[in-house]
């Protein structure tokens, strides 16, 4: 097999990104010609090429750019005059179109009782990878979850001792209360989780930030949290709830408002 289309299935199987280049187009003298292909981990280390030099290394950066953004692009380069910019002298011109290969996103519900459990089964039938993490073990079996592709049985501050938890990592606190989160949330602060969301009543969530900002955790990283968490439907059941929680999740990922669909823009 094709080197590049065997780290590609590797990709699929270990859930990690990379971003696939390819050369669709060339004309005139140009190092590679079309179908040539390169695959650029975030790191920066690759497997194959489109060209070497500078062509290469702007492609490097771009197809790192969009591992960052999620965006795809095409890349148009003129190989004739170094001193206007151009990456080369071969007299060629080339087009690279660059594709970011990323996993599923990544849903941690922490705390894996009766919301949880909902919270994991609705993820995963939306399509997010679904791990579950709770410090009681008993919890963290595909018998108390069936749902869930990954368990992480330990304390809520050691989970990213154990998860790479990235942009593409959405954490859902359905946590027992603040004995819990107090000491958890602070590691899930500094990561660079894309959503955190925490459950629980707004009293609840002022006790926290209150016990939080007493240890020195400003309000600024606490502004990242959504908690009371999900959107108001109005919901009671731990089904309901689950819908709120991944109504708001799919929001933020989205970037929509939140409104119903019939008021005005």
């Amino acid at each position: 097999m094709n080197p590049i289309y065997q780290a590609l299935v590797e990709l699929e199987q270990t859930h990690r990104p990379a971003a696939l280049c390819t050369v669709v187009k060339s004309s005139g003298s140009t190092p590679r010609h079309a179908t040539s292909k390169m695959l650029v981990y975030p790191d920066g280390h690759i497997l194959g090429t489109v060209g070497g030099g500078e062509l290469e290394n702007r492609v490097i950066q771009e197809a790192r750019a969009a591992l960052e953004d999620g965006a795809p692009r095409l890349l148009e380069y003129n190989m004739t005059d170094p001193a206007r910019g151009d990456v080369g002298v071969c007299g060629g011109q080339v087009e690279v179109f660059v594709e970011p290969i990323l996993p599923p996103p990544l849903l941690v519900v922490i705390g894996g009782g009766h919301v949880g459990k909902a919270v994991a089964y609705l993820a995963k039938w939306l399509g997010f990878r679904v791990a579950v993490s709770d410090d009681r073990p008993e919890f963290c079996t595909p018998e108390a979850n069936p749902n869930a592709d990954e368990f992480y049985a330990c304390p809520m501050a050691e989970l990213p001792q154990h998860l790479n938890i990235t942009r593409q990592t959405y954490l859902v606190l359905t946590t027992r209360g603040n004995d819990v989160d107090v000491p958890g949330l602070p590691a899930l602060l500094d990561s660079a989780a894309g959503y955190i969301g925490v459950i629980g009543s707004r009293r609840r969530w002022s006790l926290t930030v209150k016990a939080l900002n007493e240890q020195g955790i400003p309000d600024e990283k606490m502004a990242r949290v959504h908690s009371p968490i999900g959107i108001g439907i109005g919901a009671e059941t731990p089904e309901e709830i689950a819908v709120s929680i991944l109504a708001e999740v799919l929001m933020v990922r989205g970037g929509g408002s939140g409104k119903q669909m019939k008021e005005p823009k």
